[in-house]
């Protein structure tokens, strides 16, 4: 099978643009397909990409799934367990990894309900 050249017609609305204005059309079209993927990637999680997250931040895979699971039972996961760990760590004056075992050791988690299902986050 050959496959029929047609390039000079199908660049022909490209022929007239500076390198430039390529350049910037190719940065705007990439943009546009990935803006649906990173609108996923906002509004949905999983816990394996939260364990992920935690054990990036130092946590290790018995701490990050304790943290998940605690995200989980309390309904707070789709706000992602790194960001809980953060505002808790911020919002009590504690490192992160401190704050993160605090959450481990179930402590910590009545704020973390208060600040996040408040609207406070």
């Amino acid at each position: 099978m050959e496959r029929k050249d047609d390039f000079q017609e199908r660049r022909a609305h490209l022929a007239e643009l500076s390198e430039e204005q390529l350049e910037k059309r190719f940065w705007e079209l990439c943009e546009e397909v990935m803006q649906p993927i990173i609108d996923l990637a906002k509004k949905n999680t999983t816990p394996s990409i939260e364990r992920s997250v935690l054990l990036r931040m130092g946590f290790s895979s018995l701490e990050a799934t304790s943290i998940v699971e605690g995200c989980l039972d309390r309904g707070l996961i789709g706000h992602g367990a790194g960001h809980i760990v953060y505002r808790m760590a911020k919002d009590n004056n504690l490192e992160l990894r401190d704050a993160g075992l605090k959450l481990v050791d179930g402590e910590l988690w009545d704020k973390a309900v208060e600040t996040f299902k408040g609207g406070a986050n």
